[in-house]
């Protein structure tokens, strides 16, 4: 399957760390040329110097994603360099908690922003140019991957901002599929949605830009940060094997890609509260003792 994608472009925002990082080092073993786009000038730099090193030819770009010029200038300089990319990751992301009526206007214009956005400007600027590499040429084919999140799906209490954001990527990414099955079988998407995976999103404030500059953090936000940071750090799963499942499901035509399975039957019971027309489930009713910590925590 490898070598199917020798020489051929592959563009990843968040490129210096997390999914990201890891999609590159397996973008360049397969012989592709990597454009390498993040908001972190110095871990860009480093990142791409180890993507060379693989023997890739790399395109380091900084950028944030949540503004159009830039993800437009990306693409310009993509195509300039290497012409239309095969694979574009859109996968850079921002974590952010906290009782839903504490985020400030900043946070939700940041988080938005980044998760939403981000992905909304690499869908509009990157789709037109797949599907007219595929008209020049009918054997091309290209795969678009965003990146969602569990949250998106379960709408857990607790951290309403992020959830809203990875939600409205799975409608962007389930419209694609569609949209894109409308005009093209040469063009496809792929949704991600992985649980707790140690990648260094909860330490996503680092990046923050000035204008948005948080407020001292509330209680609950606090509380947010904390339980995100030990169940990030705590997850078995590697970020390189979630990559690993993104090439998978390229390879394999397959639009869902889940690092955690089992979490599915949350979504199941999210989806027949609505059907049944029942008050959503308790989220903790598995784990008891979680619930009442965190309700403890908050009243206290």
């Amino acid at each position: 399957m490898s070598s199917a994608w020798q020489g051929r472009t592959a563009v990843i925002t968040g490129a210096a760390s997390g999914f990201g990082l890891e999609a590159c080092r397996i973008a360049a073993r397969r012989g592709m040329h990597v454009v390498m786009a993040d908001v972190q000038p110095q871990a860009l730099e480093l990142s791409a110097a180890e993507i060379r090193g693989l023997g890739a030819q790399v395109l380091p770009f900084r950028l944030d994603v949540s503004r159009a010029a830039e993800v437009e200038a990306l693409a310009a300089a993509t195509l300039q360099r290497f012409g239309a990319p095969h694979f574009v990751f859109n996968n850079a992301g921002v974590g952010s908690g906290g009782l839903i009526w504490e985020n400030s206007a900043a946070d939700w214009d940041w988080v938005l922003g980044v998760n939403l956005l981000g992905v909304a400007h690499g869908v509009r600027v990157f789709t037109p140019l797949m599907l007219a590499a595929a008209q020049a040429d009918p054997a091309w084919q290209g795969h678009i991957v965003n990146t969602a999140s569990m949250a998106g799906l379960l709408n857990a209490p607790n951290m309403g901002v992020y959830n809203a954001s990875k939600a409205a990527v799975v409608s962007i990414s389930e419209t694609l599929y569609q949209d894109l099955a409308l005009v093209t079988e040469q063009v496809h998407a792929h949704l991600l949605c992985p649980y707790f995976v140690p990648t260094g999103i909860h330490l996503s404030e680092r990046n923050r830009p000035a204008g948005l500059a948080p407020a001292a953090p509330t209680r609950s936000q606090l509380i947010a940060r904390a339980m995100s940071e030990k169940a990030v750090s705590s997850g078995k799963l590697t970020a390189a094997q979630v990559a690993q499942f993104v090439f998978d499901a390229m390879d394999e035509r397959r639009f869902y890609i889940y690092s955690h399975p089992r979490a599915l039957g949350g979504v199941q019971t999210l989806m027949e509260d609505r059907m049944q027309q029942r008050n959503p489930t308790d989220p903790f009713k598995e784990r008891p003792d979680i619930g009442q910590q965190l309700r403890g925590a908050l009243r206290g």
